[in-house]
This record gives structure tokens, C-alpha cells and sequence, in this order.
């Protein structure tokens, strides 16, 4: 098993460019940021959650996914999940958590190998 956590200001994520936004988040995660009042808590989650997910990948030797080939969204029980876009010829099974304030976000996630 590996885990990977990270941190960011919320504030970070404010008033990105269309071109950030586009290089960093897939379709799925734009269209559900951008369905709140303050996309840019929703971003930082995001954002976090990729940085915790290259973080454990890179415990387990996987060096080669970008933060568009990441995906995070909400299963039936609107629990948050991480979809690798990219084929890695692994069975990884994520676990994830989201959190944010303020002025802070946060995720951690696990993955182990099937």
C-alpha cells in the first residue's frame, strides 16, 4: 500500500485561467466545480487529491501520469473516487478523502495493488 497526501490554499485556485483549468482538470471535474458558487474550494480538493495520488503512484514506482490523466469524481454515494484515464496494466484500488475550509483543502488517498 501507498498513500499520498497534500495541502493548498484555497485562494490559489481563484480567478485560473481557462488555459490551467484546461491543462490540469478533465471535463467531469470542470463541469462539477463549476457548479458551485465558489468553484475554486472545489478545485483546491481536486487539485490535492492529484497531488496525493502522484505521490502514492510514485511510492509504487509509477512516474508516468499527468494531472489531466486523473480524475476525480463521486460515485452513487457521493463519496469522492480517483479514475486513472490511462491505461498503467495495473489493478490499483484507490481510497480518497476531500476536505476544505475556508481558506485551506486537503486530500489523502491510499493505493494498493490488486
Amino acid at each position: 500500500m501507498a498513500i499520498g497526501v497534500d495541502i493548498e490554499d484555497i485562494v490559489r485556485f481563484k480567478n485560473k485561467s481557462e488555459e490551467f483549468i484546461q491543462r490540469i482538470f478533465t471535463a467531469v471535474e470542470i463541469d462539477y466545480c463549476q457548479k458551485f458558487s465558489k468553484p475554486e474550494s472545489h478545485y483546491a480538493a481536486r487539485f490535492c487529491a492529484k497531488e496525493a495520488v502522484i505521490k502514492a503512484l510514485t511510492a509504487l514506482k509509477i512516474t508516468n501520469v499527468t494531472y489531466n490523466e486523473i480524475e476525480v469524481f463521486h460515485n452513487s454515494d457521493k463519496c469522492p473516487q480517483v479514475k486513472i484515464l490511462k491505461d498503467l496494466n495495473r489493478n490499483l484500488k484507490f481510497n480518497l478523502s476531500l476536505s476544505h475550509d475556508r481558506s485551506k483543502a486537503i486530500a489523502f488517498v491510499t493505493v494498493e495493488e490488486q
